[in-house]
């Protein structure tokens, strides 16, 4: 209930400027965001070590959402998330990341993620495809989510995300960091670490279900993607 409240409250409220702003962007090309199916394959197995993303299940992102190209047998599911992946409720100003046709994030979901986490980012891509701005993403999110039409999130799980070619957006290439969907977490109970600190950070959707840490790990583990 406390999330429920939490984002109606957000979406009632809206984004002031920011809200104002994502309204007149536009989104680019689908196009724009596709990828070569071989370098695609390549930058998503970039994300973890290949004693993960060798045996991994390989999804690519088609013009009508992602789809398995090779099953693996561990669990695991890598891909490369567009900027369709951004924060669903907060922060509010990285919301407009789904404009961002250049972004390339490629992740590696461990066996829960793959179940928990990887349908929400999958419906948030195919949402995007169709147009959406983020506040029907948002809506729909949160009606899925809240009608059981996504999983729900009741248990840690990770995500590798150590490509050193990963583009997300303004900050590029980013350190290679472990992704922690940490339901119902707020940075506070961290002990109020700042972003871009070694970690661990709230970074998207702090209170709520999907609610994500990031942890950074040593910049020498960033893996080079290779076809």
């Amino acid at each position: 209930m406390r999330y429920l409240n939490l984002v109606t409250r957000f979406l009632l409220a809206g984004f002031g400027a920011l809200g104002t702003l994502a309204q007149e962007m536009k989104y680019p090309p689908a196009s724009e965001y596709l990828m070569p199916q071989g370098a695609e394959i390549a930058l998503a197995k970039s994300a973890a070590p290949d004693n993960i993303s060798g045996k991994a299940t390989i999804k690519i992102l088609t013009a009508s959402g992602f789809q398995a190209v090779r099953e693996g047998d561990n669990g695991f599911v890598c891909m490369v998330m567009r900027g369709f992946g951004a924060p669903t409720f907060t922060p509010t100003d990285l919301r407009n990341l789904v404009y961002d046709s250049k972004l390339r994030a490629p992740i590696c979901f461990d066996p829960q993620a793959a179940q928990t986490v990887v349908p929400y980012y999958e419906l948030r891509h195919k949402l995007g495809l169709q147009g959406k701005t983020p506040d029907e993403i948002a809506k729909a999110v949160l009606d899925a989510y809240s009608t059981g039409a996504l999983p729900k999130r009741d248990k840690v799980s990770f995500a590798y995300m150590w490509s050193a070619d990963q583009i997300l957006g303004p900050a590029g290439h980013w350190h290679p960091h472990m992704m922690v969907f940490s339901p119902h977490y707020e940075n506070s109970m961290l002990g109020g670490n700042e972003g871009g600190a070694p970690g661990p950070v709230v970074t998207d959707d702090a209170g709520t279900p999907l609610a994500v840490v990031v942890i950074r790990v040593d910049d020498s583990f960033a893996i080079k993607a290779r076809q």
